[in-house]
């Protein structure tokens, strides 16, 4: 199957996303010093987690996966701040990121089944985890974070002509779709 980039940049801001661009899969680097800030799990979510490492494969995993994909798009939500603590607005927006993804999952499924949808942070679609007394109640619809993958999200932004800081007091979440 074909991928049109047009209709699925359309489809990714009509689900409210800020920003949408392509996103050429060989520019996607994973690097291990990424993979092992996760390690220092300052987001609570290391082995808690079936989006985090180490459930959510070795990066060697993750990169043989990416590499079945053959474009994708990059998807950003940017909000402004009141100022660079305003944590309200940051925790605001990144629900509202987490709305976007999951709309746009739910529509890009349905044309592209195997598609890979990467966000930020670890999925919270359950209040609770199963991890790891039990497999994950929904694989099909998990969100693994573009960090967890081994991913800098600037840097992947940066290659493929996407900017990533839009101004002060500005905040961008920034996921990912990959299609074959």
């Amino acid at each position: 199957m074909d991928v049109l980039i047009e209709p699925v940049t359309a489809l990714a801001l009509n689900c409210g996303f800020s920003h949408a661009g392509l996103l050429q899969v060989d520019t996607i680097k994973l690097q291990e010093e990424v993979r092992a800030a996760c390690e220092v799990n300052k987001c609570k979510a290391y082995a808690s987690n079936w989006s985090c490492p180490p459930a959510c494969g070795t990066l060697g995993e993750c990169e043989a996966r990416i590499r079945t994909y053959t474009t994708g798009l990059i998807l950003q939500t940017t909000g402004a701040l009141e100022d660079s603590l305003d944590y309200e607005s940051m925790t605001r927006l990144g629900v509202e990121h987490e709305q976007h993804l999951r709309s746009f999952g739910e529509q890009i499924r349905v044309q592209y089944p195997a598609s890979l949808l990467l966000g930020a942070g670890p999925c919270r679609r359950c209040e609770v985890c199963t991890y790891p007394d039990a497999p994950c109640r929904f694989p099909e619809t998990m969100t693994t974070s573009m960090e967890a993958f081994g991913m800098v999200v600037s840097e992947v932004c940066t290659a493929n002509h996407l900017l990533y800081y839009y101004g002060p007091n500005t905040l961008t979440y920034v996921g990912c779709v990959l299609l074959r």
